[in-house]
């Protein structure tokens, strides 16, 4: 009886409780609206109520693993997660145009996606280790370990998960002291090269015209958000379809099971990238506010578990995962309302799809295991 009160009481005090709450509401949230999406392929529902436990599990895991263990193991994570990325990039298998899997013979599995949480892993293990002595040096080195994994998965092509991982490294590097000034010449020349594009758009987004940086698809994808009408039937149609579904949701939106943009399958991609289409559709603009509200109070809750912590380690990790959580609606939420170009990055915790739910699962098992052992030295 005492052996059973105590794995009770490891399993209680594993969670962070206000975090908890929030992602249960997002189960709750998430399987409602998918119920919906997948219309009359229930095995979608099923099949997302069992990726959901299958997250859980893995966080409540991941929970129970102190921040010292998660340090010692940054250093392998990465190394054999960059090592599967070159074991893609010369012999992954190739499936709709992309090389992003591997097959290990028992199993196929993408490793761009370990790479979300072994970047900043490392990263903040880089910069645990210089605490209190980092020169520009380290700034450099960082950099150099955050590209490699990002062209990999560059090449595969598969741009969205490499801005998910370029958008968690680069905040481990910029919450570890990178001055904003050294920041401003990026932002300078990012400004100046959308002023060109949106000038400059009806020859460059040409058939003739190479963009040598990016792929036809993708620039494709860009042309198309500047000007959705130019292929409505092709190239526009995702745009075009969730725009007039976000926008008929009006105020309160259609209702339940009600949107006719979801259920006369207008909506492509309704249960992946564009589930935020149906959500909006059918609760309208309030609702949309809430689901926005919510994600506040997840990425508010990550920000102060990491800077609640006592370590430089448990900071930057913490708040490197929050804020790739931030990049995942940010994303998702813009391209879904044509204010980005479809670059492929799901909804968390509304998105069909085991993978995603999975890291998920993991980087909120690692913000609750920051949280559990906030005041212990690593």
């Amino acid at each position: 009886m005492k052996r059973l009160g105590m794995v009770l009481l490891r399993v209680v005090t594993a969670f962070d409780w206000p975090l908890l709450l929030i992602l249960v509401l997002f189960a709750g949230l998430g399987l409602t609206v998918m119920h919906s999406a997948v219309g009359s392929t229930d095995w979608r529902f099923a099949d997302q109520s069992r990726n959901f436990l299958f997250a859980f599990i893995a966080m409540w895991i991941v929970a129970l693993v102190p921040p010292n263990v998660l340090m010692k193991l940054a250093l392998p994570f990465y190394i054999v997660g960059v090592v599967l990325l070159l074991g893609v990039e010369f012999f992954g298998e190739t499936s709709k145009g992309a090389t992003r899997w591997l097959n290990l013979g028992v199993t196929r599995i993408q490793p761009s996606e370990m790479m979300k949480i072994a970047v900043p892993m490392m990263l903040a293990w880089y910069f645990q280790r210089h605490e209190g002595a980092v020169r520009i040096v380290d700034f450099i080195v960082a950099a150099a370990m955050l590209a490699a994994p990002f062209g990999l998965i560059v090449l595969q092509p598969d741009l969205g998960t490499a801005l998910l991982v370029f958008g968690a490294g680069f905040f481990v590097i910029y919450f570890a002291g990178l001055s904003f000034k050294l920041l401003i010449p990026a932002v300078l020349a990012a400004v100046v090269g959308l002023g060109t594009l949106v000038y400059y758009e009806d020859h460059l987004c040409t058939p003739e015209v190479d963009w040598v940086v990016l792929h036809d698809y993708q620039k494709h994808r860009v042309c198309t958000l500047l000007n959705p009408s130019s292929d409505p039937l092709g190239k526009g149609f995702h745009t075009i379809q969730s725009m007039i579904a976000v926008g008929s949701g009006g105020l309160y939106g259609k209702g339940y099971m009600q949107g006719t943009q979801t259920h006369l399958d207008f909506i492509p991609e309704r249960t992946t990238d564009f589930v935020f289409a149906v959500y909006a559709e059918e609760f309208g603009l309030y609702g949309g506010v809430a689901l926005l509200v919510l994600y506040g109070l997840l990425i508010a809750r990550g920000l102060a578990i990491a800077n609640n912590c006592s370590t430089q380690f448990g900071r930057l990790l913490a708040g490197a995962l929050t804020m790739m959580m931030f990049i995942y609606v940010f994303v998702n939420v813009g391209m879904v309302t044509g204010i980005l170009p479809v670059v492929g990055v799901p909804l968390p915790f509304m998105s069909y799809g085991g993978t995603a739910l999975l890291t998920m699962g993991i980087a909120n098992g690692i913000l609750m295991s920051i949280s559990r052992h906030r005041s212990a030295k690593t």
